[in-house]
């Protein structure tokens, strides 16, 4: 047996492999001589140099150095800590017990040695019998450091028992006992993308979100986990930006979800190795943080209140919890608190601190688990593989042997190891070929165990998408990575539909309310094919309209358990891919039966309201119709109706470019309906902002295709009156959807809800607005959206400042979900902040959306169960055959008695098994599934996008453009980038050739440049990055040559590629060092596209700065 040993040198791209003999042969022993030789003089480098760092696995970018073992001195038996194997000389020894084979394992930093000459601080090092092939082959992106070459370091035989990176996770029983009591919360796991060591959980109840800090506090949990959690003693609470002390700006305290704000570096030169290491390995083999680790600023620590605790942890080496935490309230009342309960009292008592906690179970394995994109790095197994087999003389060579890193593609993942034997075959065949050419094509993996003593967890490898730069790889990756089918619909779902042709049955045409004379059409996006809903208006006497919304009557055709609504219900959502869509419905329904396509005889649930000149809803009817819609309208079609661009005098030579008119109705009654609509839904938008609602409306980006569905450009689009036509009317039929079933069936009703927002998030957003003199009131949603109007107003003549300030505003709010009304003990829990209505619900798009399907069902069971219980009152005499007005489920008024009554009951349990409405229990699972999903479309609406614009830029090459400075700071600033309305991040400290200047009083940031090298740096030399690597610089007169020529050559033959790009180049000028950039500064910048086959998807954002020194 022996041992592998790779050294590799940052000052050289050579790698040296060498092959040790475990019984120290002769012919080996003038090699261990010369490496003593390169012995250094202080066990604190030799440890150093043993080590390689954690984060480097993790996703940091951090330098380490390799050393081979000399194997003078004697090996200890037992491989317990690195102490134990740094000699007084310095030198590192493995011991005889080791079996051959290779690993790359991370080291944890010594911090510096004391006078004495003793090592502080020492981290030991679990290991694993696997032998591991771990390297960076995959280029980190413009902003990280420079990566760190592979090594290779022997892991121990199986023979003693490995040291614990995590401590265990609690059995279920004992979560489920400890969450019953309140011990325990729940909460939902979300990584920090721009640093992975940070994480926040979020909990029901709580509206500040609780700071996971470090990977052993995470305890191997996923992006997406239900964790149970412990939340630490105040006493260990860091303070929340915008509090009286500085804050950092180095990315180890970054948050992305929180707001603008100032932030200021208090890490006194700590580098960030040292922030990315605050945990050490206990006596008892247990991990725990060191010194309130979860804390790094001092000033914020407090004294301990417990007398049992010092410097943070426990005399048990446990760190202290709330329940710990001595009571800051007389008597026995906060020791009688729940976890829940004391969390929430604490915040209100400490409201300048983040709660910080730690992981102790995961009780729900987050989806993203199974679906894995990354990219293999393969280059040093296949030159490992070939050393082995030059070396190998005793034991026989397995080509399968060893393990290989994959680095995902989603920055909130940790790297991962595959074993080779597990690979697929087409995968093995390529590695035994030496094709390094792997490492550019995305694969798709899944995590199949962490345990607690490895780092990093094992992953398999499924399948293989193609190269990182291909769109089509690209686009299937986005959807297996959020789990999104994209099947064909299978042989018994396909059965489940009606026979073609087919005709509305005779019994649905004599029970269903007739409108097929009345003027109904549709107002759709251009490219729709799957229309859900359907507008008309008719005027009645003194002022009052009947508006009427009719929506596809998709539950007729979609049966309760059949193998068609069991397909629909795991699909969800449609999921639209701008230039296609995968439907959750075969098309022959989504796209023909169902869909309410003009001239056609469709099925329909249909809502009429009386509404008044002051918007105010007088009486309503809802049940089941048939209708004909007389035309498909696009948004552009209604958009020059209402701007009255459309001359219905002249109509014989527009009519040509519009839609085809259908049955009774005429071109003037289409347009006067829309006119009508378009009054009425200013109105009832009016109503609703003074009734509480909020509006966050900013511009979105569109991407234009050309024939071959490749983007070649983009333009900012915003909203017109003909989308908040539709909109205020399918508001207003969600919302009566929602009152109806509610009142039906209060316990088993499928409703959405949109909590408060982040009150912390929320008030930095207003310390932000009012620092730069915009008054902002956050004490309600109506008052936040007045105060937005107002600012508006105030920036009319800076519209990028004002998207901004939406976009930033929109950040504290939290996600609106799905869920059973009999979950809610408190009806104010139910209700929608940003609408500002108590009930609310999904019923207007059932052809794409499953909970409408869902609404469908139960509304009709509501509509029976109303007729049922009317009828038996006519035939006790109790109300005559005409009379209506006491519709007591879908009508005006509500009657709670009469409800509540025996016969009411008796109807509504009649028609609920009539139309199996789900029990509470299943629609609470339908609800939970629901929400996965509508975030995984909006997920993938996200990814695209970002693909969509790497693809353009990369045809672009680079791209100039002006940018804003939403952040700022002594490492790096946030910009805002208008022409692509994305956000991105310039990193500038520890740069060669350039001098960072900030100032603390100003906030204002100087940067130069240096015309020498620098002398002296906080962290190794290769951690800096290069001058070209933060802006791109260009000289003056080179540019105006550049234009002078594009303007000689300008009018010949149109402009090429070339003119265009100076063109741009003239448009955005460079700025000049030194460059002086305070807050909401406007800065040029040049964007371009990284990654492909060489990484993960990214734009990168560099000043463009002009100088005469280039």
């Amino acid at each position: 047996m022996g041992v592998l040993i790779v050294e590799s040198s940052r000052g050289s791209t050579h790698t040296e492999e060498i092959f040790v003999e475990n019984d120290f042969k002769d012919n080996k022993k003038k090699k261990r001589r010369s490496r003593k030789s390169k012995q250094t003089s202080s066990a604190c480098s030799s440890l150093s140099e043993v080590c390689m760092d954690a984060s480097s696995l993790l996703g940091g970018n951090t330098s380490s150095h390799h050393v081979v073992p000399n194997g003078h001195d004697q090996s200890p038996k037992v491989y317990n800590t690195l102490s134990r194997h740094v000699t007084s000389n310095g030198h590192h020894q493995l011991p005889k017990e080791y079996d051959a084979g290779l690993i790359s394992i991370p080291s944890m930093h010594a911090k510096e040695q004391t006078a004495d000459g003793n090592m502080q601080n020492q981290h030991s090092v679990p290991h694993e019998i696997k032998e591991v092939i771990l390297s960076k082959s995959v280029p980190e992106s413009a902003v990280s450091e420079e990566p760190v070459g592979p090594v290779l370091i022997a892991r121990p035989v199986d023979c003693y028992p490995r040291r614990k990176c995590y401590p265990p996770h609690w059995s279920a029983e004992a979560v489920s006992k400890a969450l019953e009591k309140g011990e325990l919360l729940r909460a939902l796991f979300h990584v920090n993308a721009h640093n992975r060591l940070e994480a926040y959980c979020k909990i029901d109840g709580v509206q500040t979100d609780v700071l996971i800090s470090g990977l052993v506090a995470q305890n191997r949990a996923i992006e997406g986990d239900t964790v149970a959690i412990v939340i630490d003693s105040p006493s260990l609470w860091p303070r929340m930006k915008g509090s009286n002390e500085t804050v950092s700006n180095s990315e180890s305290r970054s948050n992305p979800h929180e707001g603008p704000t100032h932030v200021q570096d208090c890490s006194r030169g700590k580098s960030k190795l040292d922030l990315d290491c605050e945990y050490v390995f206990s006596s008892d083999n247990m991990v725990f943080p060191e010194n309130g680790a979860h804390n790094n600023d001092e000033s914020s620590c407090g004294a301990m209140s417990d007398n049992s605790c010092a410097n943070g942890v426990l005399d048990n080496g446990c760190q202290p919890s709330i329940s710990d935490y001595a009571s800051p309230f007389s008597g026995d009342a906060y020791d009688s608190m729940s976890s829940l309960e004391k969390l929430c009292t604490l915040i209100s008592l400490y409201p300048s601190k983040r709660p910080t906690g730690r992981v102790v179970a995961v009780v729900g394995r987050s989806p993203r688990r199974d679906n894995v994109v990354g990219f293999l790095s393969v280059k040093q197994w296949i030159n490992s593989r070939e050393s082995r087999k030059k070396n190998s003389r005793k034991n026989k060579h397995q080509s399968d042997h060893g393990y290989i890193l994959l680095t995902p593609t989603d920055p909130k993942f940790t790297k991962m190891m595959v074993p080779v034997r597990k690979l697929p075959a087409s995968i093995k065949k390529r590695l035994e070929a030496g094709d390094s050419t792997i490492e550019s094509d995305l694969v798709a993996a899944r995590i199949i165990d962490w345990a607690e003593e490895c780092y990093i967890p094992d992953a398999c490898v499924i399948q293989i998408f193609g190269r990182g730069s291909d769109v089509e790889a690209q686009l299937a990756a986005i959807l297996f990575e959020n789990a999104i089918d994209a099947s064909e619909f299978s042989p018994e779902v396909l059965s489940c539909l009606p026979p073609i042709p087919w005709e509305i049955p005779q019994e649905e045409l004599q029970s269903r309310r007739d409108l097929r004379n009345l003027c109904i059409f549709t107002i759709d996006p251009a490219n729709a094919s799957d229309l859900d809903d359907a507008l008309s208006v008719e005027r009645l006497s003194d002022g009052v309209f009947r508006v009427g919304v009719h929506i596809a009557d998709v539950s007729f055709f979609v049966l309760p358990d059949t193998a068609l609504d069991i397909d629909a219900q795991i699909r969800s959502t449609s999921v639209y891919l701008s230039r296609c869509k995968l439907p959750m419905l075969p098309s022959l329904l989504s796209d023909n039966l169902a869909s309410l396509n003009p001239g056609d005889d469709r099925l329909a649930f249909s809502i009429f309201w009386d509404i008044n000149s002051g918007g105010e809803v007088l009486d309503r009817w809802i049940g089941r119709t048939i209708i004909r819609s007389c035309s498909k309208l696009s948004y552009e079609h209604a958009q020059e109706i209402i701007d009255e661009a459309f001359d219905l005098q002249d109509s014989s030579q527009s009519i040509e470019h519009w839609p085809k008119l259908y049955g009774h109705s005429e071109w003037c009654d289409v347009v006067k309906s829309v006119k009508f609509l378009n009054e009425i839904s200013k109105k009832l938008r009016e109503n609703r902002f003074k009734g509480g609602a909020l509006s966050l409306e900013s511009p979105k980006v569109v991407f234009l295709f050309d024939e071959e569905g490749m983007p070649y450009d983009s333009v900012l689009s915003g909203r017109r009156d003909s989308n908040f036509l539709v909109e205020e009317f399918m508001l207003l039929a969600n919302r009566t959807a929602a009152e109806v079933i509610t009142r039906a069936y209060p316990s088993c009703a499928l409703l959405r809800r949109h909590p408060e927002p982040n009150v912390c998030k929320l008030r930095d957003f207003e310390t932000f607005c009012n620092k730069h003199g915009l008054k902002m009131d956050i004490s309600s949603s109506a008052h936040l959206h007045h105060s937005l109007e107002h600012v508006r107003g105030e920036l009319k003549n800076d519209s990028v400042l004002f998207n901004i300030l939406m976009s930033y505003a929109a950040r504290p709010m939290q996600l609106a979900s799905y869920f059973c009304s009999g979950d809610m003990k408190d009806i104010s829990d139910c209700s929608h902040y940003a609408l500002a209505v108590p009930l609310y619900t999904h019923f207007t798009s059932p052809l794409r959306r499953y909970p409408d399907i869902v609404v469908h069902r139960t509304l009709a069971a509501a509509i029976e169960a109303e007729n049922i219980y009317l009828k038996g009152k006519r035939k006790q005499g109790k109300i005559t055959e005409k009379e209506t007005s006491n519709r007591c489920f879908t009508g005006t008024c509500f009657d709670k008695v009469e409800v509540e009554s025996i016969e009411a009951q008796e109807a509504l349990s009649t028609a609920a098994s009539k139309h199996r409405v789900p029990g509470a229990e299943i629609l609470a699972d339908v609800a939970a599934h629901c929400n996965e999903k509508k975030l995984a479309t909006r997920h993938v609406k996200d990814a695209t996008d970002k693909l969509y614009m790497w693809v353009l830029l990369k045809k672009k090459e680079i791209l100039y453009s002006e940018a804003r400075v939403l952040g700022l700071g002594p490492k790096f600033m946030s910009i805002y980038i208008p022409k692509l309305a994305i956000e991105r991040r310039v990193y500038y400290d520890e740069v060669e050739g350039l001098t960072v200047e900030w100032l603390d009083t100003t906030s204002t940031l100087v940067l130069s440049q240096s015309t020498h090298k620098q002398s002296s740096r906080r962290s190794s030399p290769g951690k800096c990055r290069t001058l070209e690597e933060v802006a791109l610089i260009v000289n003056p007169a080179d540019l105006e040559l550049e234009m002078n020529f594009s303007e000689h050559i300008g009018g010949e033959n149109g402009e090429s590629q070339r003119c265009l790009g100076i063109s741009e180049i003239m448009n955005n000028e460079p700025a000049f060092f030194p460059l002086t950039v305070n807050l909401l500064s406007t800065i040029p910048v040049a964007l371009h596209a990284v990654g492909g086959d060489d990484g993960p998807l990214d734009i990168v954002a560099r000043l463009y700065v002009g100088s005469y020194l280039q």
